[in-house]
């Protein structure tokens, strides 16, 4: 089978891999070089560096215009395959292979539809996250699926969560596309009444609150990324949460207890434990080093 694959960053490159060694990937779509982490150049898509390193064909673009368009119809693909590809695919995308278009995305449809259903699934408490295997339609992410992968959330932080949905979703792409290929897919459609909508998370979502119980404070580090971090200020220094548990202890809201190598920050409801934290300005380190720089009796923390 001959596939164009498209997409972006690291939770697509599982995807791509899983495809390159089961069909004939014949082109590679991604978003141009933009300027990636803290080094503030130029850097390629995961997706760019991948598919180069593999010797196959990158074409870059931030939209599909009518040279792209017909770039892509020249490949004589069987089908198109998308993975946070990073743009609205318009209508003629769809059609430009015999087998369609399918879309690896990262939630149990049709459950958080939309831009980051795995921070949202984390927010919300969910017990499950996963990934859908689903046609790409006109609507957003309304189309039926033929498979679905999930795992449990449990306390897995964001980063290695968003890992193991994207090794689900490779390894059911490349089943799926087996199934379409030989015309036994069985394709669901969504249930229009259990529809939500995973909106991209704002940082200001993101800054824990002295108004809010233990549970949402760390939903919200667990949630976290380098685009929306958990944040506070504490003893009037702003500080990035890591990593964080339930202390099991009560500590008035607001205050801030260190003792026994434990730090402690009082929620609304009981008292969260931070564990690894990055003061700004600084490096990430363990909360009991950072801890160690604390003066003051009363130390007071507030949303960042």
């Amino acid at each position: 089978m001959r596939v164009i694959f498209m997409g972006t960053p690291e939770f697509a490159v599982p995807s791509l891999v899983a495809l390159d060694e089961a069909y004939d990937v014949v082109g590679v779509v991604t978003r141009p070089d933009a300027v990636r982490g803290r080094g503030k150049r130029l850097e390629p898509s995961p997706v760019k560096a991948e598919a180069q390193a593999r010797d196959l064909r990158v074409i870059e673009t931030n939209r599909i215009t009518p040279e792209v368009l017909g770039e892509l119809s020249g490949l004589g693909a069987d089908i198109v395959c998308v993975a946070a590809y990073g743009c609205i695919l318009p209508d003629s995308v769809l059609t430009i292979a015999p087998l369609g278009c399918v879309n690896v995305h990262a939630s149990l449809l049709p459950r958080w539809r939309g831009a980051a259903p795995v921070q949202r699934a984390i927010l919300a408490g969910d017990e499950r996250a996963g990934v859908s295997i689903m046609r790409v339609v006109h609507e957003l992410d309304a189309g039926a699926y033929c498979a679905q992968a999930s795992t449990e959330v449990a306390d897995k932080p964001c980063a290695q969560l968003m890992a193991e949905v994207a090794e689900l979703g490779a390894r059911a792409l490349v089943s799926s596309l087996a199934d379409i290929e030989a015309g036994r897919a069985t394709w669901t459609e969504q249930d229009a009444s259990l529809v939500t909508y995973a909106h991209k998370v704002e940082k200001a979502e993101m800054r824990l609150d002295v108004a809010d119980g233990w549970l949402e404070n760390a939903r919200r580090v667990q949630a976290s990324t380098d685009a929306a971090p958990a944040r506070c200020v504490v003893g009037g220094r702003g500080l990035r949460v890591l990593r964080a548990a339930a202390a099991g202890e009560s500590v008035a809201a607001g205050d801030v207890r260190v003792a026994r190598g434990r730090v402690l920050l009082g929620c609304a409801d009981g008292a969260l434990e931070l564990l690894e934290v990055k003061p700004d300005g600084k490096r990430e380190m363990d909360a009991r080093s950072w801890a160690a720089g604390l003066r003051g009796d009363k130390i007071r923390w507030e949303r960042g």
